[in-house]
């Protein structure tokens, strides 16, 4: 369903993705993590098709940037930042319903079940909301196409914890029927919904865990974590989950239950700055 085959992009002279090479598959739910700054927000805008760059990005066999409308007609997306439009609640979502052949009837259901009546602002700049009313707003639109890919940039990040916990619900309510990409700082947040997760940390991707065997769910893996230098929060976290400190806190090993993987790398992602490799092996029995 997406590809990115060897993507690398710069920004004067500064290398922000850095030969990415990565097959989404149909179905797959997909939570991207990393950083500030690590290439996630950029990734997610070759895939759309916004900067040029080297290598090659493919959405169903097509291009993004050289067959625009045909390729983002499948694509339901969340910024991370809402853009600066003037446009009037009522028109913007006449116009986004329009565009993707929707009623705009169900673009106002999803955006009640959020917690957003837009009856009330149909006249309002969408400039001029909220910060939390413009990413339900976006939100709504996003989720009121039959989108067979959903890209979400920090989707959650102005959300009240109500509407953080419906939005949530809707995705799984696409689950069975849309390929997602999920840009999150909070991996305990998806973990339930994901069954992918890529990790990147300058350019790179540095972990790619696919979470859906039925063995990995039920059995125990052996993990290993490398970081840059010791860091007592980390130890601390590590010792909690019962590591074993290989050598001057930069190497640790430990078992981590399958159905705890999710959990395990949520509370390694908070350490991403200084964590250089994390592994983790089929567990074999004895």
């Amino acid at each position: 369903m997406i590809q990115f085959q060897n993507v690398s992009k710069t920004f004067r002279k500064a290398r922000v993705l850095d030969g990415i090479a990565l097959d989404i598959g149909l179905g797959e739910r997909v939570a991207l993590i990393g950083s500030n700054g690590a290439g996630k927000t950029t990734l997610i805008r070759c895939l759309l098709g916004e900067y040029t760059h080297d290598g090659q990005v493919l959405i169903d066999g097509a291009s993004p940037r050289l067959e625009r409308t045909r390729v983002l007609a499948q694509v339901g997306f969340v910024p991370q930042l809402p853009p600066p439009l003037k446009m009037p609640v009522g028109q913007l979502v006449g116009f986004a319903a329009s565009l993707c052949g929707t009623d705009p009837a169900r673009i106002n259901a999803l955006a009640a079940r959020l917690g957003l009546n837009l009856d009330i602002i149909q006249g309002q700049p969408f400039v001029k909301l909220s910060g939390g009313m413009k990413q339900k707003l976006l939100i709504a639109i996003a989720l009121g196409r039959d989108a067979r890919i959903l890209v979400l940039d920090e989707p959650a990040a102005n959300l009240d914890p109500e509407a953080r916990k419906i939005f949530f619900e809707l995705l799984a309510e696409r689950a069975e029927s849309a390929t997602m990409l999920i840009s999150s700082h909070r991996l305990n947040e998806v973990s339930s919904l994901v069954n992918r997760v890529l990790e990147m940390d300058l350019g790179k991707v540095v972990l790619d865990d696919k979470v859906a065997d039925d063995v990995s769910l039920s059995g125990i893996l052996n993990c290993r974590v490398c970081v840059k230098r010791m860091d007592a929060a980390l130890a601390k976290a590590l010792s909690t989950w019962k590591f074993r400190d290989l050598g001057d806190g930069l190497e640790w090993q430990g078992e981590v239950a399958g159905p705890d993987r999710l959990r395990f790398l949520g509370m390694i992602s908070r350490y991403v700055a200084i964590t250089s490799h994390v592994s983790f092996t089929e567990a074999q029995d004895v």
